[in-house]
């Protein structure tokens, strides 16, 4: 038997259906984001992993210990044992300047310490100069402080012999973040720009004024110049990131989020910093609508700095940051609502007495008040850290985001629509919804077992659980945590769909062609089972991916007539949102082909 079209392009196209649809296709790249590691990275926290102290026995010990993950620490081991040779004295300065800076800064800790290094490396030169920067001005304080250690991160760029291994470093970090990582941040970037309706500029207009010289003259003129600068959200992955943090920078148009390769950023602090790349040039655009509420914002910043010198006073910043955290409270709870309701909906259509569907209707609306009132108590922790117009924004966004709104063209009007006296009264007005939602946390934190049942199908959840093992290719326990999952659940599509493709991405990753077959053979029995257990609710689009599916598969073995009736079954079901109607195009015309 010889394969017709290599495994990976089998499955390239399959992906997890119990969460979060992503439409195919869809390239972080059109959206500014990249996913990149960086050597200057790399090699500043390689070079502060070589600090160490000695004790009075005699013995050293690290002076920098953050927690990593699993393959952090892994690749931490690797790092100390490839410079356990390095130069005395290099080492010796290393160690001088983390131990002077870790007393300056004694309550700090270790990923606190890292924080600023971090920020540092990023306004390097490219390895293997490491040159700083040589304008400082308008650089963070906490930066300033540690950008003497530069010189001593070139150096050991240049003698540890850690630039010959950058390059392997980088691949296998790329590999690390192919992972969750990646596929959390598509699902992110598409959540949010889904419900914002817009893109994020990638392209920002400015205008500069010059001063230029006659030819053959001293008269100065003054010119107005266009500048249009490139805009990019970077997600670093970095294995020598602080497991329990994620770092934020913004360095004028680059947004870095440094984190460590593993991580899942469907719930992170990475959705403001995503968000904040997408609404600062829509608030930096909006200057005559931002005065109109300019001078309340400043009266509440001045009353929280009062006793919080950490709120900042900047005006614009905070109105860019509120607006972030305004869409991130209310998408999310726009999401669970809609889920919930979704849910509730196909629930009652399964129940045959109106007490019964009035018990229904009753839950749904108790986890609306719970969701609204969470959303109230997160909008005033942040007014408390200084954004101040969160409640503005979450208030707003609920008006207005059922019209499809485009948040680039609706902005001014939003900006426009202010009351200041409304929003004084916001506070006091929240204080019954928080003081539940308080209890709400309270009760979770004590049972956390318990769950809104209309709100999240159990299977769902241990889907999702599922997936993570998916991701980090342990496709042996995958199988035999998606077969007990089965045995509980005989009739659910979604269970013998992920079966189908765990046995296919197995079926992927093996040599022996009799063993691929009888993993391919396998993956047919699962697909077969999707169409043998659907209802007329299943999803289409796991319909449609599951007549792909299997049509690859016996495109596989060569039976391509069984294969294009496959493809034809997709195509009926039309270009149903997340479903394989551009697979099924393209495998019947290439069938079709001579």
């Amino acid at each position: 038997m010889r394969s017709v079209i290599s495994f990976t392009f089998i499955f390239m196209f399959v992906f997890a259906v119990a969460g979060q649809k992503v439409q195919q296709g869809f390239d972080l790249g059109d959206y500014g984001v990249r996913i990149e590691p960086d050597k200057r990275l790399i090699v500043v926290l390689a070079a502060l992993e070589m600090a160490e102290s000695k004790k009075e026995s005699g013995t050293t010990e690290k002076l920098i210990n953050t927690p990593l993950s699993a393959k952090g620490e892994k690749f931490r081991a690797q790092l100390l044992q490839d410079n356990a040779g390095m130069d005395a004295d290099l080492r010796r300065r290393i160690s001088m300047f983390v131990a002077q800076y870790k007393k300056r800064h004694p309550k700090l800790s270790d990923a606190e310490i890292v924080a600023p290094f971090i920020s540092m490396a990023f306004t390097l030169t490219p390895v293997p100069e490491l040159d700083a920067p040589i304008v400082t001005e308008g650089l963070p304080g906490d930066l300033l402080d540690v950008l003497d250690f530069a010189p001593l991160a070139r150096e050991f760029c240049r003698r540890s012999g850690i630039s010959a291994k950058l390059d392997d470093y980088i691949k296998s970090y790329r590999i690390e973040a192919d992972g969750v990582l990646r596929t959390s941040a598509r699902e992110m970037v598409s959540e949010l720009l889904d419900y914002l309706h817009t893109r994020p500029q990638q392209f920002f207009t400015e205008k500069q004024k010059i001063e230029t010289t006659k030819s053959n003259s001293k008269t100065r003129i003054e010119k107005t110049e266009i500048r249009s600068h490139e805009r990019h959200f970077l997600i670093v992955p970095e294995l020598l990131a602080p497991q329990s943090s994620i770092d934020f920078l913004n360095a004028r148009d680059d947004y870095y989020v440094v984190l460590p390769p593993d991580k899942d950023l469907s719930f992170s602090e990475v959705r403001r910093a995503f968000l904040q790349f997408v609404v600062d040039p829509l608030i930096l655009s909006s200057a005559k609508e931002v005065t109109s509420l300019s001078g309340w914002t400043k009266q509440q910043l001045d009353e929280l700095r009062k006793t919080n010198l950490s709120v900042s006073p900047d005006v614009i910043l905070t109105l860019s940051r509120s607006l972030a955290a305004g869409v991130d409270i209310r998408q999310a709870e726009y999401v669970k609502l809609r889920t919930a309701t979704d849910q509730a909906r196909r629930k009652i259509d399964t129940l045959k007495t109106d007490t019964e569907k009035r018990a229904v209707s009753a839950e749904l609306e108790k986890y609306e008040q719970s969701l609204a009132d969470e959303s109230a108590l997160r909008s005033y922790e942040d007014f408390q850290k200084g954004l101040v117009l969160t409640f503005f924004f979450v208030n707003k966004l609920k008006e207005i985001e059922d019209s499809g709104f485009d948040i680039g063209a609706s902005l001014k009007d939003i900006l426009a629509s202010f009351d200041p006296a409304k929003e004084t009264d916001r506070l006091a007005g929240s204080a019954e919804a928080r003081k539940r939602a308080l209890a709400a946390r309270e009760e979770r934190k004590t049972h956390p077992e318990t769950r809104v049942a209309v709100v999240e199908n159990p299977v769902t959840i241990i889907l999702r659980e599922i997936q993570k093992t998916i991701d980090a290719k342990d496709y042996t326990k995958a199988a035999s945590d998606l077969k007990q999952l089965q045995t509980q659940n005989p009739s659910e599509p979604r269970i013998y769909y992920n079966i189908g493709r765990v046995a296919g991405l197995a079926a992927a990753a093996m040599s022996d062609p009799e063993q691929q077959a009888d993993k391919l053979r396998e993956a047919k029995a699962a697909y077969t089972d999707v169409l043998n257990t659907k209802k007329p609710d299943t999803d289409l689009a796991l319909i449609s991916l599951t007549y792909v599916a299997l049509a690859r598969i016996y495109e596989f073995f060569d039976d391509n007539t069984y294969a294009m009736e496959l493809y034809d079954q997709a195509i009926k079901l039309k270009d149903v949102a997340g479903g394989g109607y551009n697979e099924a195009m393209a495998g019947k015309k290439r069938l079709l082909k001579p």
